[in-house]
């Protein structure tokens, strides 16, 4: 553990090698999007699903960082976050979305970690952000972008009130049970997110706008299909 991250008032904060382990393995998670992602039957990530990809998770660590609303031992209501990653996974699929997911997580752990065990590290930066990448499932469905939001939202909290039980239970009001505090701690501020994108989603134009993103994504495979049809 010392060679990678140092004990910080009761957390753990990485060294230099660990900061240039974590950006070796965001790095292996970019090669693992190129060459073992994508919807298609060819198991690579093209160039355009790449940038589409790229942008999303550029979106998505831009918007973690304008907090409408921060929680006092961690957590936020993001600028909607949450929503560009899940949305990763209803352009392309699962295995792209899980993928940026990680990727995702990996910046969060690289540029604001909190860190007090490796499986606390496991769970809340891997594990919950890494959920959200479930939204893939959902791609094809006829209303995908929202169910999988949905999805990849249970996802995370389910993850961030798991490490709540396991690794900060200690700190739940007396008489409040660490489950039900976790629930309720990770829950409001996850909510809250999720009822504002769902507010702007709701939006004719916006919802207009991000199906005409996914079929300007998707394209050359549109296109392809058509051909394979005629």
């Amino acid at each position: 553990m010392s060679l990678f991250f140092k004990l910080v008032d009761d957390t753990y904060q990485p060294t230099s090698a660990g900061y240039g382990l974590l950006v070796m393995l965001f790095i292996f998670a970019l090669i693992a999007t190129c060459f073992f992602t994508g919807k298609d039957h060819k198991n690579h990530f093209s160039v355009k699903q790449l940038v589409f990809a790229a942008m999303c998770v550029t979106l998505a660590m831009i918007t973690s960082m304008i907090k409408i609303w921060e929680m006092p031992m961690g957590g936020a209501v993001t600028l909607f976050s949450m929503f560009f990653i899940t949305f990763v996974g209803y352009l392309y699929g699962v295995r792209a979305g899980l993928t940026s997911a990680l990727a995702y997580g990996l910046l969060q752990l690289i540029i604001g970690p909190y860190i007090i065990s490796i499986p606390q590290l496991i769970c809340d930066y891997i594990l919950a952000f890494g959920a959200l990448g479930v939204s893939g499932l959902f791609s094809r469905f006829k209303h995908g972008m929202s169910l999988g939001y949905i999805a990849g939202v249970l996802g995370r909290l389910f993850f961030a009130v798991l490490s709540g039980v396991i690794f900060f239970g200690q700190y739940a009001p007396e008489g409040m049970s660490a489950f039900r505090y976790s629930l309720v701690y990770n829950g409001s501020y996850l909510g809250a997110e999720a009822v504002l994108t769902f507010a702007i989603l709701c939006i004719p134009a916006v919802r207009n706008a991000f199906t005409r993103i996914k079929y300007l994504a998707n394209e050359e495979d549109v296109r392809e299909q058509l051909h394979l049809a005629s």
